[in-house]
């Protein structure tokens, strides 16, 4: 017998198990870790032109930033702020001069979020020249202490990234001695998983990366990153956009085996794209303690109340009037089609793709060279080839084990680069579910007045004046944001949550101005010269039968012994409802063990089987 807490392991234990992973090893468990290491030197809080805010300001606002959503989208990752160049010093031990850590690698809080609050605007300049001052630079001492921070750490970190925020491309003034140490340290952070990222910041006379970062940043992880930018950021929108691109480990769904053929195969991963936001989900808490309450699932003998195990269940169905029962793995078996994975059954033009298949959020897979050597090199060639001939590939997708097929549909997608040279879109193919024919169905139109020329001719212009370019991440849910906002009152005492603008909203005013007289003209022609659009609806006659009342309540269908014994030996139970069901297995004292449609049945048949 196996150990009892296999088979009641609570599921809110930090144990990550990736149940879409099913074709191999994968390396994704533990939390992700970052650490912002920001430059506190004089000329950071150097105000740029025309009002503009400060380098160290538009930085505090970015850290600001990521620290809200890692409290929202992520909260068991850790983040850490540490300030180099400065006059006072705290870190452990205080082994580093001129290096003052401002947050522990932790996870992220509402005091945190307060704290940074007191480094924003010009209060906050000067609350960190009160506190942290400016002195020194050693940006080999300030790596060494992010390096302490992460091995203090006893938790499994799955992805380490340190961010080094400057406006500074030479921060030694041509000091051998102190560039050489940093080299050495910023080698030792790779070695050891440490990912480091330069978020460079405007300066007079522009920023010279190959002066000496160069050397200090890491290289690009794989084909899709584009590694260390030229250009400086100049906004704050910029420093975001450069922040939230890399402050995220791109982590695939599963990984999977794509067979082009017979004995040529290929290693893909599967990411999700864009899923849909959602407010997350309550946790129950106790009512004196005020903490997480776990769930705990146990099954009950329905007779003699024992405690049944996994072992001591089965599976059962009934089959030509006999009850077959069978084990857990037998019912694996009959449920796998095949192992997971991509195989391809062939090509189709684009043309043959509608819109209307469409059923379900796409996929997108990236070739994996980890797995599988030359995948890359074989993803390329096939993308570029049904890129060029407009040609789509039907495949049958299996994503994990004991789970049915689909046919999907590879549609290939070239690499995009926006204005500063930043990927827009990365290379790959996108994952279409295709419907089978079930899915598909005729509805009978409705027939209405149709519209005359006159009228048709004046609504496209109509349309055509109100055309403008959608974007969808343009427009945020106004539900979202209000609750997040009402959180975030909530944990930093805020008097009251910050307004939101509902951008989904239709600018009736811009609309107006737009439209001119077209919207009258479009009213007359449409519309009778009597029709009020405000007026109310005429009330619902009320039936005389019924008296003012709802609908009458349809009587209960009792059903004799004789006629439930003659649906058992026919086998036709299934026939009956689920109410007729339970008013049967109530009327007689059945006792079930669901209120299922299959297991009422089997309570019945048991029962006049006897």
């Amino acid at each position: 017998m196996a150990e009892w807490r296999e088979y009641y392991r609570n599921e809110d234990d930090e144990v990550e198990e990736d149940e879409e992973d099913s074709g191999g090893d994968y390396k994704i468990s533990g939390r992700d870790s970052l650490v912002f290491l920001v430059d506190a030197s004089k000329e950071m809080f150097i105000k740029g032109e025309d009002g503009e805010p400060s380098n160290f300001d538009m930085t505090m606002q970015c850290v600001r930033s990521v620290y809200t959503s890692k409290i929202i989208s992520s909260d068991k990752d850790m983040v850490a702020l540490v300030f180099y160049g400065t006059e006072q010093s705290k870190n452990p031990r205080n082994s580093f001069k001129h290096v003052y850590v401002y947050h522990d690698l932790d996870s992220p809080g509402s005091q945190r979020v307060l704290d940074i609050d007191k480094l924003l605007g010009e209060k906050g300049a000067q609350f960190a020249e009160n506190t942290l001052g400016c002195g020194e630079t050693s940006l080999g001492e300030a790596l060494w202490c992010c390096s302490n921070l992460y091995s203090d750490i006893k938790l499994r970190l799955s992805h380490k990234r340190l961010m080094i925020f400057t406006c500074r491309d030479d921060p030694h003034g041509g000091d051998g001695a102190k560039d050489r140490q940093a080299r050495t340290k910023a080698a030792d952070l790779k070695e050891t998983g440490v990912v480091i990222d330069l978020m460079h910041l405007t300066k007079p006379g522009g920023f010279d990366v190959s002066l000496f970062f160069c050397d200090i940043v890491s290289p690009p992880e794989d084909e899709s990153e584009l590694g260390i930018q030229i250009e400086p950021c100049r906004k704050l929108q910029d420093l975001q956009k450069r922040v939230r691109a890399k402050e995220l480990k791109k982590r695939a769904q599963s990984r999977l085996t794509f067979s082009l053929g017979e004995g040529v195969n290929l290693a893909v991963g599967v990411y999700v794209l864009a899923r849909t936001a959602m407010k997350p989900s309550a946790v129950k808490l106790h009512r004196d303690t005020n903490e997480a309450v776990r769930t705990k699932t146990r099954y009950f003998h329905a007779h003699n109340g024992g405690i049944l195990l996994p072992n001591d269940m089965k599976r059962s169905q009934v089959y030509g009037k006999k009850q077959i029962v069978m084990e857990k793995d037998e019912v694996d078996e009959i449920k796998k089609f095949d192992d997971p994975g991509l195989v391809l059954m062939g090509f189709k033009p684009m043309d043959r793709l509608k819109l209307h298949h469409h059923i379900r959020p796409a996929l997108f897979i990236y070739p994996e060279e980890e797995q599988i050597s030359g995948s890359s090199s074989m993803f390329t060639a096939l993308l570029l080839k049904c890129s060029e001939k407009n040609v789509f590939a039907l495949c049958r997708y299996i994503p994990r084990r004991n789970t049915p097929p689909r046919f999907v549909a590879l549609v290939p997608q070239r690499e995009e680069l926006d204005q500063s040279q930043t990927q827009a879109t990365p290379p790959g193919f996108h994952v279409i579910f295709l419907p089978f024919a079930d899915d598909i169905r005729t509805v009978d139109a409705h027939m209405g007045p149709t519209a005359s020329d006159e009228q048709v001719d004046k609504m496209k212009e109509i349309v055509h004046k109100l055309r403008f370019k959608y974007k969808s991440d343009a427009f945020e849910n106004p539900v979202l944001q209000q609750h997040y906002r009402n959180l975030e009152a909530l944990a930093l005492n805020m008097l009251e949550p910050e307004p939101i603008e509902d951008l989904t909203m239709p600018k009736v005013q811009m609309m107006d101005a737009r439209l001119g007289p077209l919207t009258q003209e479009f009213k007359d022609l449409v519309y009778p010269d009597d029709y009020n659009p405000e007026g109310k609806p005429a009330a619902k006659r009320k039936t005389a039968e019924s008296g003012g009342g709802g609908a009458e309540k349809k009587p209960k269908v009792e059903m004799s012994q004789d006629e439930l014994k003659n649906h058992v030996a026919k086998g036709t139970l299934g026939k009956l409802t689920v109410p007729v069901l339970k008013d049967a297995c109530k009327q007689f004292g059945i006792r079930t063990t669901g209120t299922k449609k299959q297991e009422l049945i089997d309570a019945l048949t048991m029962h006049f089987s006897k």
